[in-house]
């Protein structure tokens, strides 16, 4: 899911190198949390309007775990 979430980031960003991701264990119902930090100038680039790519970065990272049968969650810091 790490992988998924950098592969994602990665084609819309500008400095792929300033991307990290860290990952939360498991809380109390499952749900595993994905912060990604990125360059304080991609930032625009990650939320987009409205916050409608974060929105769809979210959407594809849930339903990817489904076929693993995980939850996650992606926070933007």
């Amino acid at each position: 899911m790490k992988e998924l979430l950098y592969t994602i980031t990665k084609g819309l960003v500008e400095h792929p190198e300033s991307i990290e991701i860290t990952v939360d264990a498991p809380d109390d119902d499952g749900v595993v949390v994905y912060h990604l930090h990125v360059a304080e100038s991609d930032m625009g680039r990650i939320i987009g309007k409205q916050g409608r790519i974060a929105k769809a970065i979210r959407t594809v990272m849930r339903a990817a775990s489904t076929r693993t049968g995980e939850k996650v969650a992606v926070e933007i810091d």
